[in-house]
């Protein structure tokens, strides 16, 4: 019996995407697309989740691609213009979860220097019993002491706790740790699949 539920933020309840600025700052998308993948990929935001502070991280971009510095400053100048706001229909799925008694926590990959910001943006984000985020503790999934991490902190069993994560690499790592996993694809398709392990959905 699933009594716990464990989910991702970012592009499950929590859209972001650096396309919702930068879209504005290039002529053509290619030009956009080419930035994005050549200048700050994302083993570069990987760094910042993983605690690398922004302004060290953005400085050592800047001295491989210094015609961009003022692109890559606002990485963190303008990172609230990256968020594309809530899920609705997640959060609307989260409260019911939450309203029915399950357990909830989430485990994500984000930045210790922006997640205030989504704190003071989603209220929502008070309503978890826990928050493991990878910038506070310097390990990020899809590592395995980052999921043993946050089943320690919450003490949810494994074999009662579904993960909902967007990154299939993730979902593997949270399988491999016991837990059920759901690769979230959307809110329908999460629900049914919540709906197939007997959750109350």
């Amino acid at each position: 019996m699933i009594d716990a539920l464990l989910f991702d933020l970012g592009n499950v309840l929590i859209r972001w995407d650096p396309r919702n600025h930068y879209r504005d700052r290039f002529p053509t998308e290619d030009a956009m697309e080419a930035f994005l993948a050549e200048v700050t990929p994302g083993t570069w935001n990987h760094e910042m989740d993983l605690g690398k502070p922004f302004a060290q991280a953005i400085a050592e971009r800047t001295q491989l691609f210094p015609q961009h510095a003022a692109l890559l400053a606002e990485w963190q100048s303008e990172w609230s213009r990256m968020l594309g706001g809530a899920i609705e229909e997640s959060v609307a799925l989260l409260q019911e979860v939450r309203a029915d008694g399950y357990r909830i926590a989430a485990l994500t990959n984000w930045s210790a220097e922006t997640y205030p910001k989504a704190l003071a943006l989603f209220p929502f984000l008070d309503w978890f019993e826990d928050v493991v985020i990878s910038g506070v503790e310097g390990i990020a999934k899809p590592d395995p002491a980052m999921f043993a991490l946050a089943l320690r902190r919450t003490g949810f069993d494994p074999a009662r706790t579904v993960f909902i994560d967007d990154n299939l690499a993730n979902v593997e790592a949270g399988r491999a740790a016991g837990m059920h996993a759901i690769r979230f694809i959307d809110t329908a398709q999460c629900r049914a699949d919540l709906r197939a392990l007997g959750v109350r959905v």
